[in-house]
């Protein structure tokens, strides 16, 4: 935690899943299990996408800096990697 500021995973994969990428990963923060989709339909993150000519819902990842009294301060939709925990850091009050 930097600055203070917790870091929270969220995806609609299980729990079972979320212990194996954690220990395979060495995340350093909690992971939420969303299966029943709760949350990314609360923020809006279920998306149509197209893979192979093939259109399905899925999820596209996004960072969300949220204060403690739940306000949403920004927004990164469409995430890409690189250089992204830099910039979400940078912008951290």
């Amino acid at each position: 935690m930097k600055k203070g500021v917790p870091i929270i995973g969220v995806s609609r994969d299980s729990v079972d899943s979320h212990q194996k990428f954690k220990a395979k990963y060495e995340i350093p923060f909690p992971l939420i299990a969303d299966v029943d989709s709760r949350l990314c339909d609360a923020f809006g993150v279920i998306v149509e996408k197209s893979m192979y000519g093939k259109v399905s819902q899925g999820v596209q990842r996004s960072t969300f800096l949220i204060d403690s009294g739940g306000t949403i301060l920004r927004c990164w939709p469409k995430v890409a990697v690189e250089g992204h925990a830099q910039e979400v850091y940078e912008s951290i009050p």
